[in-house]
């Protein structure tokens, strides 16, 4: 069974994000935002993966697995019902199912957390993609 974390920079600084990757053994950062920007400093993609880079992590960004604007318009409203079916929408597209089978070859090859911003899991995209593939998928949720 594969272990995939996950993990969420909100309200975290990046000192207390990579010693809560360190300290459970992560090897590699997927980045399943689709916009791998951020108004948090050092938490947008060519930052992040310089950081992660300094203390030995491997950073990958899947944008397919990211949510759509809708979607991300809908979470900030609190509206579930809409993140879930836009969601499920795009999990539908090809290249969501690819960039998908991507992330599991690459948690099955190290450990790996999926990122996104939200620090909790059930307020997140992340759950509902390892919901969708996680068949064989131990979830483990990491907190900064």
């Amino acid at each position: 069974m594969t272990r995939i974390y996950t993990i969420g920079y909100e309200a975290s600084t990046m000192a207390d994000f990579i010693a809560a990757l360190s300290a459970a053994g992560v090897r590699r950062v997927v980045d399943v935002r689709a916009l791998p920007l951020s108004r948090r400093p050092g938490f947008s993609k060519t930052s992040l993966a310089a950081s992660l880079a300094e203390a030995g992590i491997d950073y990958a960004h899947l944008k397919a697995l990211g949510t759509p604007k809708r979607g991300r318009d809908a979470a900030k409203k609190g509206d579930v019902a809409t993140l879930h079916a836009v969601y499920d929408d795009q999990l539908a597209l090809p290249e969501a199912q690819a960039a998908a089978a991507i992330m599991l070859d690459l948690a099955a090859e190290r450990p790996s957390a999926l990122l996104c911003y939200e620090r909790e899991p059930a307020h997140c995209h992340r759950t509902l993609l390892l919901d969708a593939v996680g068949e064989g998928v131990e979830i483990v949720h990491l907190y900064t």
